[in-house]
């Protein structure tokens, strides 16, 4: 099964049904896979060849999902980047994938041509729209840069012989890495296939569910609502961010989604918006969290907000897409945990050594098993050996996901922090999550985050940065109080930093590096 073939069905089954709403437009299975083969047609016109790697740097719309499902159809291996990448990392990314071929609109030239001119391995440019003072035919940048109009003219709406197969890479998704550059996650139809099944499995999705995604595409919980939507025969309403909540909010109503991906950041938006505990939202199925986990105090005020919603607390990263979700009927009981490992998986924590942890409560590394796990990081064997090794039995490679968690006697996962997040203060390991989840707790504190810090009499000391709610006023002394209520003295902020807001991942993630 290949990636592409998602859509092939479900155009095949349900071609007058809507795939994709985007700016107002409306397209079809049948449209969005017609032109998906025009525009396969038109990178392979253009010398994308088998195994090629083709970026896509645009913002969210129809147009990034064409020219995905376009590159898979010409046998070829897309990346979507961030369109808000700047062109020094824009030009590593192409010049590291040696990208031949770049997709991409009128108002990003100003970042793409720079990026470009040093990657002497892209031979075309796709350019979608037009620019103010952007005229295609008089750039000279020794490329050859065709409109999206031309490019597709003339190109035919048959479906393109298929060259390639399952273990073939079907994407590369850039990650940031704890050091230096970023690494590019190989990701085959194989891994996208298995993920995507998993997911749309436990999410008990059906052709009538519409997903509205203000994700950027780039990152993989926003490209996997796309994904899944066309294996299962579902809509997605793309939104380019969540920038104007109350537009977002007004389209949730007007295409009356059923389901809303979140990140922990948009939670704290939709919960500061008092107005809408007077909106109804009983066509709203569920919801699903990822990247971060959602804080207690989140999770009570998004079920009285959508009483409709089922709440899919998750966790994952980039390098398998998905590792566990919490059975929403868990939620009350257990509701700081992000559940088990999916279906198809097989998930577990090890000690330092590697040997596996069966007893409850134990802190230890997690490892996943399972066909979504990548097959490393592009041409980077040094960092692909440190986080894919050998596995129980002869013939695989399991992950080892840098993270730290324990494990109820039920088997359920409660994340403590990345393995080189723990703080140690006075000799004692200090989980950074743990001290958030107090500071979330306050009433007055929209956003927390927890790092440590030198510290010549305690090794590092607790640093704590907090948001808070708009026209609260706390006090350094009254957080402390709180928290010397609930947390033990090794784990107290020796630090208390006001912040008008947290420095944040294109995604809505906190980056902590940007806080040491």
């Amino acid at each position: 099964m290949l990636v592409q073939e998602f859509l092939e069905r479900s155009a095949e089954r349900l071609p007058d049904k809507t795939a994709i709403v985007a700016a107002g437009e409306r397209l079809t299975f049948a449209q969005i896979d017609a032109e998906a083969n025009r525009m396969a047609g038109a990178l392979k016109k253009l010398g994308v060849q088998y195994g090629d790697r083709v970026a896509v740097f645009m913002d969210n719309g129809w147009e990034v999902v064409v020219s995905i499902f376009g590159i898979l159809k010409a046998d070829a291996v897309f990346l979507v980047v961030n369109p808000t990448t700047k062109p020094q990392k824009l030009s590593f990314i192409l010049n590291n994938c040696r990208a031949t071929a770049l997709v991409t609109q009128a108002n990003k030239l100003k970042n793409a041509l720079p990026a470009v001119e040093s990657v002497p391995s892209i031979e075309a440019i796709v350019v979608r729209g037009e620019a103010r003072g952007v005229d295609l035919e008089t750039i000279d940048s020794g490329k050859n840069i065709v409109s999206w109009e031309n490019a597709l003219e003339g190109m035919g709406e048959e479906r393109p012989e298929r060259k390639g197969i399952d273990i073939d890479l079907a994407s590369l998704i850039y990650t940031s890495g704890s050091t230096g550059n970023p690494k590019g996650v190989m990701m085959t139809h194989q891994n996208m296939v298995a993920a995507s099944t998993s997911i749309t499995t436990y999410l008990e999705n059906r052709e009538d569910d519409i997903i509205l995604n203000v994700l950027p595409l780039s990152f993989d919980y926003g490209l996997y609502q796309v994904i899944m939507a066309a294996q299962f025969g579902g809509t997605v309403v793309l939104e380019k961010s969540f920038l104007y909540p109350y537009a977002v909010i007004k389209l949730l109503k007007e295409e009356k989604a059923t389901g809303l991906p979140i990140v922990p950041t948009i939670s704290a938006i939709l919960l500061q918006m008092k107005e809408l505990k007077n909106e109804n939202f009983d066509q709203l199925r569920y919801i699903t969290n990822t990247a971060a986990a959602l804080p207690v105090k989140h999770i009570i005020g998004l079920k009285e907000l959508f009483p409709t919603a089922t709440i899919y607390s998750m966790y994952g990263l980039t390098e398998c897409k998905r590792v566990s979700y919490l059975p929403p009927e868990e939620l009350d009981r257990r509701p700081t945990s992000v559940g088990k490992g999916m279906p198809n998986e097989q998930v577990y924590l090890v000690d330092d050594e590697g040997v596996q942890i069966t007893e409850p409560g134990v802190i230890g590394e997690l490892v996943v098993r399972g066909a979504n796990v990548m097959k490393g990081y592009w041409e980077n064997p040094e960092e692909t050996e440190k986080v894919l090794k050998p596995g129980p039995y002869p013939w695989e490679r399991i992950l080892y996901t840098g993270d730290l968690f324990k494990m109820d006697k039920d088997g359920f996962l409660y994340f403590v922090a990345r393995k080189d997040d723990i703080i140690k203060s006075r000799g004692e390991k200090v989980s950074p999550k743990e001290v958030e989840n107090v500071l979330y707790s306050i009433d007055g504190v929209l956003e927390a985050a927890v790092i440590g810090v030198p510290d010549e009499l305690l090794g590092e000391a607790v640093k704590a940065f907090v948001v808070l709610k708009d026209g609260v006023n706390l006090s350094e002394k009254e957080i402390l109080a709180y928290c010397s209520k609930r947390l033990e003295d090794f784990m107290m902020p020796k630090y208390i930093e006001f912040r008008k807001e947290l420095p944040k991942t294109s995604t809505g993630k906190i980056t902590k590096k940007n806080l040491a």
